[in-house]
């Protein structure tokens, strides 16, 4: 079973007792059942095809018609069956069930109280839709608020997000997609209530399923991707022993700088690819250069340096990767122009590149190699500082260094890295970027 703190265990029981508190009067009369029950089958067979589909909040529509339509300790019932019944790849399983039935509990009562206050009911029930823009708009603004208000909690509590990172960006990256399931689940609402009746509410729902079954299949693709770039890197580390798992760790590291210059979650994303992939190249280079323990000759030094160039033709063809291409290519340029393979200075070097230098350089330092012991984090950390301005970007430094410092570095350790090999005297001064 995962290790899931105390802490994230308590919230998650806190925000379970709330959705207990939203659906309190469940007992009172005129509940439209029917409705309920519908709607919650609908919602939990959406789930299930969803996570089949490898998809996230596909059917909020159906939650968002719920509040317009139900009470809301009504609609808040609407997710909980589904929510608890649907297939969970993590542990542990039960907790993970309860958090999502709870959350999805807790916002949809939230939608359905803000649609209620503001007369959306009233406005449904005379099928008056331009009137109803407005309170549905409300409800699914506060849906919006209340899932990423708790998401960020659990970030925070859950995955040691650190707390000033935990809400940013969620309620805007959620807005977008929100609005439109809260359009199609007004549209729902109304057709409800037409002489049609749900029957023709259900309809709404055709087109959002063309188009999830569309980006499904976008989704399969790039899985297809990131399982070659994960092969590739399986390959580098067995053919390298005395580095595996510096690739992953390297992509972490590049990763935490990006976040920490703020860059859009797409940008760490393909920089965190561009540290995995950085040294695929290896691949071209022969294996006994790259375990040898002695010193390197200058020819085969020269073997070596090739292996930018031979991973940059290996990752080329893989479009989504971006800008993490240029990474692999030039992650041991310079900013004097001492580096390799075509000397670029200062700002020729591209960004990606810059990031992923530092991150490789970092986990070099902080990691056993059969030519040197790891150095403590606060030594490398130094090296990387008296080298900026020269070696390394300075802007990139920084922001590796202040983000150590605030979520330390705990990578995982291989059982390759368990012991210590036999130092071996370095090349140079600079800090060692790895082979």
């Amino acid at each position: 079973m995962e290790a899931i703190p105390a802490r994230a265990r308590v919230y998650v029981v806190c925000v379970a007792l709330a959705a207990l508190f939203c659906l309190h009067p469940l007992s009172v009369a005129g509940t439209p059942w029917w409705a309920v029950a519908l709607l919650a089958a609908l919602y939990a067979g959406g789930e299930r095809i969803a996570a089949k589909w490898r998809l996230a909040g596909t059917f909020y529509p159906v939650l968002l018609a719920g509040a317009v339509l139900l009470p809301p300790y009504a609609a808040a019932l609407v997710p909980v069956p589904g929510a608890l019944l649907s297939p969970v790849a993590q542990q542990p399983r039960r907790l993970r069930r309860l958090w999502r039935a709870a959350q999805s509990a807790v916002a949809v009562w939230a939608a359905a109280r803000v649609h209620e206050a503001l007369g959306g009911q009233d406005a449904v029930l005379a099928s008056d839709f331009p009137y109803a823009l407005a309170p549905a708009g409300a409800a699914a603004l506060t849906f919006c608020l209340v899932l990423t208000a708790l998401d960020g909690g659990i970030l925070a509590l859950a995955e040691r997000v650190p707390v000033r990172r935990a809400w940013r960006g969620l309620f805007l990256r959620s807005l977008a997609p929100i609005a439109v399931h809260g359009l199609a689940g007004l549209m729902m609402a109304v057709l409800w209530r037409s002489p049609y009746g749900p029957v023709a509410a259900l309809l709404v729902l055709l087109p959002m399923c063309v188009s999830w079954w569309v980006f499904a299949q976008y989704h399969r693709e790039r899985a297809a991707h990131q399982a070659t770039i994960r092969a590739l890197v399986q390959a580098v580390d067995i053919k390298d022993g005395y580095t595996r798992g510096h690739s992953e760790r390297v992509g972490q590291a590049s990763m935490m700088i990006a976040r920490e210059l703020g860059m859009a979650d797409e940008r760490v994303e393909m920089l965190r690819f561009a540290g995995i992939l950085h040294d695929v190249g290896k691949l071209g280079v022969p294996t006994r250069l790259l375990r040898k323990d002695g010193p390197l000759t200058p020819e085969e030094r020269r073997v070596i340096e090739l292996h930018p160039e031979y991973g940059h033709e290996m990752v080329r063809g893989i479009s989504f990767l971006g800008e993490a291409r240029a990474a692999v290519l030039h992650h041991h340029e310079r900013l004097d122009g001492s580096g390799y393979p075509y000397g670029l200075r200062g700002s020729q070097i591209p960004e990606s590149a810059r990031v992923v230098a530092v991150a490789d350089a970092f986990d070099a330092m902080t990691s056993n190699r059969s030519y040197s012991r790891a150095r403590p984090v606060p030594v490398a950390l130094r090296e990387l500082e008296k080298c900026a301005g020269a070696q390394f970007d300075p802007a990139m430094v920084t922001a590796l260094v202040r983000a150590v410092d605030q979520q330390g570095w705990h990578p995982a350790v291989t059982a390759d890295e368990t012991s210590v090999p036999p130092p071996r005297p370095p090349v140079s001064s600079a800090p060692e970027t790895h082979r």
